[in-house]
Parts: structure tokens; C-alpha cells; sequence
């Protein structure tokens, strides 16, 4: 007749810690897959708006970010946006720029292109269509999720380049066009892929698509 061993009591405590760590293994590593696990998804047609107009939805891999446009601010910025946006010009673009925790940036329409980018150039490339002058006269406060146009070290140099910040950046008022802000789905930015060491991303994440809500 066989025995039944019976296990001891360090021995249960082995076995209960190496299934818990076994759960926990297993739950880190459906955390690092989906990155986009418990990022709310909006859906701009569930949402009413009272301008609906100056929506645009911008739709990167965690989800839709639901950008409101300030055309009385930045009328001649906010107009060659909407121009690139309706001619799906973003479509596809990196955002080559990521620095965590403070901004992301996308919008070069040369040297950014999925398929076709260009590491030693990007960030500097254009639209095709000329600079704009610089708004900056408006009040504006850059609190987190505004959004702005890029320029150069010189004024009225912005073309279609954007950043949208993931931080209050007081210092960016008088010097940065703005164009708007996210007023839903932020947190879907702040999983952009960025790196340790660079702001320049190598195998960015991109756009999906941006368009206009109505």
C-alpha cells in the first residue's frame, strides 16, 4: 500500500508564493503587451460639443484624442491645421519628438512618413505650403494638453509641425502659437512610445489619422 505524503507546512508556503508569482508574471506581462489596457477609448459621437466645428479627433493606437480648435485665437494657424487635416496630409506622420511626462511632437510631412522616414532629417521637414507668422499676441495659458504650433528659433517659421504638452508649461505663453487643446483623451498621449535618452524617437509611434469632427 502506498503512503500519502503529506506535504509540510514551509512546503505549502513554497508552493502558494511560486503560484503568486506565477500570477504576477503573468499579469506584468499582459500589462507591457497592452500598453493601451486601461486607456478610456472616446467616442466623439457620444459627446456633444458646443462648437462642433472646431473639433478635430486625432486617433493614435490607444485611442481618440479630441483636440478643440481656437480659430479667435490663432486664425491664420488654426486655418493651415485644418487645411492639413481635411487633405489628410497627418495621416500616418510619427511622432518623431517625445519627451515623457511633457510633450509629444508629429506633424513632419517630409521626413516623417510611415514607410518612408528619414532619421537624419526628421524634424525638419515642411508642408510644401510656407511658414505662417507667429500668434502669440492673444492671452493664453499652455496649461497640460494644449496644443501649438512648432517653429524654428525664429518667429513666424511655423508650417505644420505640432506639439501637444503633458504638463503645465507656463513659459511657452508669448512664445509658441496656440491652437487649441485636448479636452478629452490625454492619457492615450502619455503612452506614446518615447526613449530613456533621446527626444528623438527611433521606430516612433504615428498618427493614425486626424480629422475634422464635422
Amino acid at each position: 500500500m502506498i503512503k500519502k505524503i503529506k506535504a509540510s507546512r514551509s512546503e505549502k508556503i513554497i508552493f502558494i508564493f511560486i503560484i503568486i508569482l506565477a500570477l504576477f508574471s503573468f499579469g506584468s506581462f499582459i500589462l507591457i503587451k497592452d500598453k493601451c489596457l486601461f486607456v478610456k477609448n472616446y467616442d466623439p459621437q457620444k459627446i456633444s460639443f458646443n462648437n462642433p466645428k472646431n473639433i478635430a479627433i486625432l486617433n493614435v493606437d490607444c485611442g481618440n484624442v479630441i483636440i478643440e480648435l481656437y480659430p479667435d485665437i490663432s486664425p491664420k494657424a488654426v486655418e493651415r491645421f485644418k487645411r492639413l487635416v481635411k487633405s489628410e496630409a497627418y495621416n500616418d506622420i510619427a511622432f518623431h519628438r517625445v519627451i515623457k511626462d511633457t510633450l509629444v511632437q508629429a506633424g513632419d510631412l517630409e521626413f516623417g512618413k510611415k514607410g518612408n522616414l528619414n532619421y537624419g532629417k526628421i524634424g525638419t521637414g515642411k508642408s510644401g505650403l510656407g511658414t505662417i507668422n507667429s500668434e502669440i499676441d492673444a492671452p493664453f495659458s499652455f496649461d497640460k494638453g494644449s496644443v501649438g504650433l512648432v517653429r524654428t528659433q525664429k518667429y513666424n517659421t511655423e508650417d505644420s509641425q505640432f506639439f501637444i504638452i503633458l504638463r503645465d508649461e507656463p513659459l511657452y505663453e508669448t512664445e509658441y502659437t496656440p491652437i487649441g487643446k485636448v479636452i478629452y483623451g490625454l492619457e492615450a498621449l502619455e503612452k506614446i512610445k518615447y526613449l530613456d535618452k533621446s527626444q528623438y524617437v527611433l521606430r516612433p509611434d504615428f498618427i493614425n489619422s486626424i480629422r475634422m469632427l464635422d
